[in-house]
């Protein structure tokens, strides 16, 4: 009887510890490729690059590349099905298998714009005309 408890027990341990796993991976392409990416005020590394994350939502994305705008935006990863409050236990500890979630994001980078010099004085000029006269 000790025999078989506890070879029902060693399968039950082996199971539990083969069972599902989910990885999430996301990959940022900019175009032109090579910018400095943020990930929620993280540094994750020059585009393309891939990073693991743990949660659906919404993430802030910062590109830089010199001679581009900085850009500034975010990018929102939706649940798959399988992962939804109910169906995700069965995914991530009952699923035999490995479940690997990939996602991408592509931005394009605009050519920074650098004013002329007679512009910048022009723009300069009004804004201290507004700010010594302006009564407001």
């Amino acid at each position: 009887m000790r025999l078989r408890t506890a070879a029902i027990l060693a399968c039950s341990i082996v199971a539990l510890i083969n069972t599902g796993c989910v990885r999430r991976t996301l990959t940022i392409n900019t175009e032109p490729q090579g910018a400095l990416i943020w990930l929620n005020d993280e540094e994750i590394g020059r585009s393309p690059v891939s990073t693991d994350f743990l949660w659906y939502g919404d993430y802030d994305v910062v590109a830089r590349l010199e001679g581009y705008e900085t850009l500034k935006t975010h990018h929102n990863i939706k649940s798959p099905w399988y992962q939804k409050p109910g169906i995700d236990f069965f995914s991530e500890i009952l699923y035999p298998g490995h479940i690997h979630d990939e996602r991408s994001a592509d931005f394009v980078m605009e050519p920074q714009v650098v004013p002329d010099r007679n512009e910048l004085l022009e723009r300069a000029s009004e804004f201290r005309e507004r700010s010594l006269f302006d009564e407001e």
